[in-house]
């Protein structure tokens, strides 16, 4: 890792629930949330919590040298609103195939 850069993953211990004109795009208990440096807390969800069926994969991928190569998946007004690692670095191999969104309402 880069000196003074710093990714943590944890059990998070709230309610997430993603919601987007009005509609529950997931919905969790057991997210995890991952700190890095510089960044914004983000709430990971397993696959089983998140309809993925209103989501339609996407042709992006983006690299991160501390996480890995990201997939993303889109809504027909929301292009790449979600992404996941599915092969993340063994850093953070627990947020692997969770799905992260970039609009999210914690209760």
């Amino acid at each position: 890792m880069t000196t003074g850069h710093r990714i943590t993953v944890e059990p998070g211990e709230r309610h997430v629930r993603v919601v987007r004109d009005g509609r529950v795009l997931a919905e969790s208990d057991r997210a995890l949330v991952l700190r890095e440096t510089g960044c914004p807390a983000r709430w990971y969800i397993p696959p089983e919590d998140v309809r993925l069926d209103l989501l339609t994969p996407s042709a992006t991928h983006t690299y991160c040298p501390f996480k890995g190569t990201a997939s993303y998946w889109s809504l027909p007004d929301a292009p790449d609103l979600v992404w996941s690692y599915p092969d993340p670095k063994p850093a953070v191999a627990s947020i692997k195939d969770h799905l992260c969104f970039y609009d999210v309402d914690v209760d």
